[in-house]
């Protein structure tokens, strides 16, 4: 049996080609995305070969990671301006490395001490950041889609405790703004209530709850009755970056006693500025509230927390033993087992814990500044631009805007500009109309670079 590179052989190599890859996305370089029908990555990166055959060595890896490099989307490139995805900073890839080799599943805490102290470390922290009373507390899980399913869970176990036992009571609903995240309707199919039991509220013509309306569902509901399980606010709607008014939503739950759940995946890393975290002003009331700090916190995916007003909660949402697990409950330390849908899970606080500890909280808030900032210059650009319409003035990094009119297909000249490679932004539906959608998640996304993009939606529209 021939010997396998060791690791430093492996990450000497690896290191170098990452370094080149993050040198030409800082200079502009290159495609961002190469997703067109003719890109063939499995014969490009000979997929069939290396499972056929192993024994890829070290300077095989040097001459296979650039093309795969290669392929990748390009996150750090300033013309990335696509989904809400981190630009990872330097101290997060080092956690993913430390838990590459380590792979510590600390569900359990005897299979991982010190990432579980990390863990309730940076929960405390997240409570107090939000405002969250004594006795909160949380978990950290993969990802928002999963973050929301564990929400609402305690959500149905503080509403209905027999669920766990005996299924879900048909006459539970959720109350929530058509604009919330596809997850809270995937999660209420989990959870057995049928996404019928998902009641939309009215929302304004910027597509915001309007209290008025929730106050009104809530009671017509109860008159029926049937439970509010849960309410669920967005702090910021995934599609347009907009916040729900927290404070009156907040409010008229605790006067009715409804669950408050904050979908704050996308805004809740705003809570760091000064300036911006009026649009979090509210949140403090939430019974619960998830934060991707793989957003907005320059954390690599995934690393979503959820936080409740009581930290019982949670417990009370996985009504559960596993005798195999050894002594759950009753070692020196705290099980998250007990608080999660996982159980070998991965030591996601070593990620944020490191840019808290090398870049600094200050760090962190003005590089979201940064983006937001930029977004606000870059609303003002296109408003200025004839060929653009704005859907909204941002809040958030989020910005959606029409290029070329009502008549022209903005899915269409998304795709050709995804096809092109040369920018990468999405697209979403709002009102029944198709906009253009930039999220800046990268602080050297500038001016020049929206100009150009401008540029070439002028050239693909004038060839269509």
């Amino acid at each position: 049996m021939s010997e396998s590179p060791t690791l430093d052989n492996l990450a000497e190599v690896a290191l170098t080609c990452l370094q080149e890859y993050l040198d030409r996305c800082a200079r502009g370089e290159g495609k961002v995305i190469r997703a067109s029908a003719e890109m063939d990555y499995a014969d490009t990166l000979q997929l069939e070969f290396w499972l056929a055959k192993g024994g890829m060595n070290a300077e095989d890896l040097a001459q296979w990671l650039p093309r795969y490099l290669a392929g990748t989307t390009h996150l750090h490139h300033p013309h990335y301006i696509g989904h809400q995805v981190a630009v990872p900073l330097p101290p997060t890839a080092v956690a993913d490395l430390v838990n590459g080799v380590t792979n510590n599943g600390m569900a359990i805490y005897e299979m991982g001490p010190p990432a579980v102290a990390i863990e309730l470390a940076i929960l405390r922290w997240m409570c107090a950041k939000i405002g969250l009373p004594q006795g909160s507390g949380g978990v950290l899980t993969h990802g928002g889609s999963l973050a929301n399913l564990t929400a609402l869970a305690a959500a149905r176990a503080a509403c209905a405790p027999e669920s766990w036992r005996e299924g879900t009571p048909r006459d539970l609903v959720l109350l929530a703004p058509a604009t919330s995240h596809y997850s809270v309707e995937r999660s209420a199919g989990l959870l057995g209530l049928g996404t019928d039991a998902v009641r939309p509220v009215a929302v304004d013509d910027d597509g915001r709850m309007i209290p008025e309306a929730l106050l009104a569902a809530g009671l017509a509901e109860e008159k029926a009755g049937r439970r509010v399980m849960a309410v669920v606010a967005n702090a910021c709607a995934t599609a347009t970056g907009l916040h729900d008014d927290l404070t009156a939503i907040g409010t008229l739950c605790r006067e009715h006693s409804w669950w408050f759940h904050v979908d704050a995946a996308h805004g809740a890393s705003a809570v760091l500025s000064a300036r911006y975290r009026k649009f979090l002003r509210g949140s403090e009331l939430a019974d619960s509230l998830i934060w991707d700090a793989h957003k907005m916190l320059g954390v690599s995916a995934l690393c979503a927390a959820v936080l409740v007003r009581e930290e019982g909660r949670l417990a009370a949402a996985f009504q559960q033993d596993a005798h195999y697990l050894g002594n759950p409950g009753l070692g020196h330390g705290v099980d998250l087992f007990a608080r999660a849908v996982e159980c070998t899970k991965v030591p996601l606080g070593l990620k944020l814990f490191l840019n808290l500890a090398i870049c600094g909280e200050q760090s962190l808030a003005e590089r979201l500044e940064s983006v937001y900032d930029s977004t606000r210059s870059f609303a003002a650009l296109l408003e200025a631009d004839a060929r653009t319409e704005l859907l909204h003035q941002p809040e958030s990094n989020i910005l959606c805007f029409r290029f070329g009119g009502l008549e022209v297909a903005q899915r269409d000249l998304r795709q050709r500009l995804i096809d092109d490679g040369d920018f990468y932004l999405t697209a979403t539906t709002f009102a029944d109309h198709d906009w253009l959608r930039l999220t800046v998640m990268n602080p050297r996304t500038e001016v020049a670079h929206i100009e150009a993009l401008l540029d070439r939606l002028g050239e693909l529209l004038v060839t269509e």
